[in-house]
């Protein structure tokens, strides 16, 4: 009889060892899903930040040509400015990755050259369609500051999840890596690009 307690005792550890291990399992894989998740859901509100990019973005390359247009008519004799500006264009809608932000960088400094030739050429300033391509591209900057800020925003919650611990076991499992900010590469460059005629 002592031998079959001692069994049944012994049977009664066994069976609660095993639904502990069971529950531990059960604990370890719904962690596991939820991290998942939660950096899946980061690296696609990411995305969505850098697609809200890409499209301001290719709202300002499809002004510029216009602008180009414009100045010429006034600025015969600025073709370098003019071609510095579609070159820069060019680039920055053929660069990709971390390359995107250097090439964004130099379109704005052509631009502010582009600008500066309103002073030389009164006339330019007083051009209608100038200053509606301007209200345009002050409005599209804005916008673009706009959605840099929430992209690098989004890019804070991811890194910091794909660095921290334990999230950043998940994130090697899922080859997920850190992004890099979209940001300005000088203080003068930090500033709103000025666009007064």
């Amino acid at each position: 009889m002592i031998n079959m307690l001692l069994l049944s005792t012994g049977a009664i550890v066994g069976i609660v060892a095993a639904v502990v291990v069971v529950i531990l399992i059960i604990a370890l894989i719904a962690w596991y899903i939820g991290v998942y998740n939660r950096l899946q859901r980061l690296k696609n509100i990411a995305d969505e930040g850098w697609a809200t990019i890409d499209v301001q973005l290719k709202k300002r390359y499809d002004l510029i040509p216009n602008l180009v247009e414009t100045v010429k008519g006034y600025a015969k004799h600025e073709s370098g400015t003019l071609e510095a500006v579609i070159k820069a264009r060019n680039a920055a809608m053929t660069a990709t990755g971390d390359a995107k932000a250097g090439a964004e960088n130099a379109l704005t400094g052509t631009l502010k050259t582009l600008f500066a030739l309103q002073e030389a050429y009164p006339e330019l300033k007083a051009n209608s369609n100038f200053l509606d391509l301007q209200n345009q591209l002050k409005s599209i900057e804005t916008e673009i500051a706009s959605a840099r800020r929430y992209y690098n925003g989004t890019v804070k919650e991811l890194n910091t999840a794909v660095d921290l611990f334990p999230s950043n076991l998940v994130a090697k499992r899922m080859r997920l890596e850190k992004r890099a900010y979209f940001e300005l590469d000088s203080a003068e460059e930090r500033k709103a690009p000025s666009v007064k005629f």
